[in-house]
């Protein structure tokens, strides 16, 4: 019987995973918690073989950010991410982190169970992109890594002066590539653009990211 730890902050999914853990023979449901930062503590005071871990999580705490932390302590729990963000970012750091495997939120059972089956199996499953979300006149998936590495540094509403030292790279740099941005999606505002990215969760920024 394969134990399994909850890491989610929504009433909807969590309460779903509870349900298809339960009709299932293979797996034991452990605990769920809303906050990522509890989930090592959990980890330490019971028997824990399998987590689903959300990345966005209760008072801002990272599942990523967490998932590194129990990886490093107990390698042998296995971690599947499960998220509904198409945030660019977070398969490369989930892949980096050794996290086993990374599944979007569909709310079908056979979908998720029979990545925790594979997973505790010690297959790795991870999708080939992420989700196709539109934003203005194009879609996430026509900007460029670079382009989204400019549009999350956008998000903390620094300069652009701030921003190319971050990155390491020119001023003009840095507009010339919110001038693409801007091109790409027809939004006439450099606020609008980032409002309307954050919400659609296509860049989403950390502290310690």
């Amino acid at each position: 019987m394969t134990n399994v730890l909850i890491v989610e902050d929504q009433d909807m999914p969590r309460e779903l995973f509870e349900i298809y853990i339960r009709m299932s023979d293979n797996f034991r449901h452990v605990l769920s918690v809303s906050n990522a930062a509890a989930a090592l503590s959990v980890c330490k005071n019971n028997k824990v073989d399998l987590i689903l871990m959300d990345v966005m999580t209760e008072l801002g705490h990272s599942g990523l950010a967490a998932a590194e932390e129990i990886k490093k302590a107990f390698p042998n729990i296995k971690i599947i991410i499960v998220t509904s963000m198409p945030e660019y970012s977070w398969l490369a750091q989930a892949r980096a982190i050794g996290v086993d495997s990374f599944w979007y939120k569909e709310g079908k059972k056979d979908s998720i169970l029979e990545v925790m089956e594979r997973t505790m199996a010690g297959e790795h499953i991870y999708p080939d992109e992420t989700p196709l979300v539109h934003i203005g006149n194009t879609t996430n998936h026509e900007f460029t890594e670079r382009e989204l590495d400019i549009l999350k540094e956008l998000t903390t509403g620094d300069t652009n002066a701030e921003i190319a030292e971050r990155l390491h790279i020119s001023v003009p740099t840095i507009k010339s590539h919110i001038q693409h941005l801007m091109r790409k999606t027809g939004f006439k505002t450099r606020t609008e653009l980032v409002s309307e990215a954050r919400s659609l969760g296509i860049v989403i920024k950390y502290r310690n990211d």
